[in-house]
């Protein structure tokens, strides 16, 4: 009995041809049943439903409509009309569905990704058994597992672009985190998809250093502390050992790792400050975020 100027604007019909009929000329070929049975149902129930359906203007182009509908009563509580306002929702599951493709496109790309860590690890184990080098193998492998522990419990939510920092921080020192030996003091910090390599693998070369020689040292009762946060277009990881081993500086033994991790945070434009102190080590890893000035 009424269609303000909005309906007759979003549908492209005019008063006329609206007037008298029922919405359901609206619908189209694509136009799913069960949601009009949902409307129809409500109907004759005289109850309120909300429900998003695909109907067509008038020219023919296809539209994602929210509606609303519900009875109106007069004063003795007698149905006069069902009231139906409705508005267009395509961009809103447009979205949705970019969204939703966003996060599949991730989830194959974890599993790709986790495919090539145990391939690779595959290689690397079995040119370490022909060449006899099977101690040098697992230190690599070493490597390669934790670049997989950095990304395996993050990459479904990385469709957005970034990273939650602490899950794939405590992926990655999991094999360490023993007791009360390791504090996380980090916020919820994100990072870009491309910073976590870097930081996966500067996080293992100090785990792994503290087990050999620092704080997790056999025969220490130590403990590592670790912080992250976002500052002023950076992420800083700060590494506090205590409780260990006293050390007068660098150990003699700790192999030829810093100085590839010392190029790769180089490369980066990042920053690796290593300060050896009586209770132990102190490092700090300041990583730029491309992009990121606030």
């Amino acid at each position: 009995v009424f269609a303000n100027r909005a309906f007759r604007r979003l549908t492209g019909y005019e008063e006329d041809e609206i007037l008298g009929r029922n919405c359901r000329f609206l619908q189209g070929p694509k136009t799913d049943r069960e949601s009009v049975a949902r409307v129809r149902e409500a109907i004759a129930s005289e109850d309120v439903v909300v429900v998003e359906l695909l109907n067509y203007r008038k020219d023919g182009t296809p539209f994602w409509n929210a509606l609303h509908l519900g009875p109106i009563y007069d004063s003795q509580g007698k149905l006069l009309y069902f009231f139906g306002s409705q508005w267009d929702v395509s961009d809103v599951r447009a979205a949705r569905a970019e969204e939703r493709h966003a996060r599949e496109m991730a989830r194959e790309l974890s599993h790709r990704m986790k495919n090539m860590f145990s391939v690779i690890s595959g290689i690397v184990n079995v040119m370490g058994r022909v060449r006899g080098v099977e101690s040098e193998a697992a230190e690599i492998n070493s490597r390669i597992q934790a670049l997989g522990r950095a990304y395996e419990t993050t990459l479904d939510e990385a469709s957005v672009g970034v990273i939650d920092l602490g899950p794939a921080v405590k992926a990655i020192l999991e094999p360490y985190a023993v007791d009360e030996k390791l504090l996380f003091l980090g916020n919820g910090a994100q990072v870009p998809f491309s910073a976590m390599s870097l930081i996966g693998l500067v996080l293992h070369e100090l785990a792994a250093n503290a087990a050999r020689f620092g704080a997790w040292s056999d025969g220490a009762d130590g403990q590592v502390s670790l912080d992250w946060q976002r500052q002023d277009g950076e992420v800083v990881l700060t590494w506090i050992e205590t409780g260990g081993p006293r050390v007068e500086g660098p150990p003699e033994e700790a192999g030829p790792g810093a100085k590839i991790i010392d190029r790769m945070v180089a490369a980066a434009r990042g920053r690796m400050d290593r300060h050896w102190k009586p209770e132990g080590l102190h490092a700090v890893l300041t990583v730029p975020i491309e992009g990121d000035r606030k």
